[in-house]
């Protein structure tokens, strides 16, 4: 590999990415789920009856994007669309009882990527952290 690139900070976050994903596709298969689909049931565990627009803002997906993700997700019965009633311009999505059991086949996967990762519970969550804070400013250098 390009000496010059493996020293570039965004393609090692890229590969990260990519080599974690991999290792998920496999176990989100199973559950039928894709790993974008699957952030959006770990958004919806959390705190059910989310509004697409705080889905969108909290993955930092435009509704372009996360409409026909939602929309599978509705078809496999994971979840439900409804308008709000005080606002019938938003539309909330609420988990499904066959939502709300996929959550049991999902609790062990960041456990098992960390397992491969091969790191100690502490270096993990320093990665987490540094990732957050670099995340952030990288965010806010792109909005000026």
């Amino acid at each position: 590999m390009n000496e010059s690139l493996q020293r570039q900070v965004c393609f090692s976050l890229y590969s990260a990415s990519r080599a974690a994903t991999a290792l998920y596709r496999p176990m989100l298969e199973e559950m039928g789920l894709t790993y974008p689909q699957y952030l959006v049931m770990s958004l919806l565990w959390e705190k059910d009856a989310q509004s697409v627009r705080d889905l969108g803002e909290a993955l930092d997906l435009d509704s372009g994007t996360l409409s026909p993700l939602l929309k599978r997700l509705e078809a496999a019965d994971l979840v439900q669309r409804r308008r709000a009633v005080e606002d019938e311009r938003r539309v909330r999505i609420n988990l499904t009882d066959a939502g709300r059991a996929l959550q049991n086949d999902a609790r062990n996967l960041p456990d098992r990527l960390a397992a491969s990762a091969g790191l100690a519970p502490q270096d993990l969550q320093s990665l987490q952290d540094t990732l957050a804070k670099v995340t952030a400013a990288l965010r806010q250098a792109a909005a000026k």
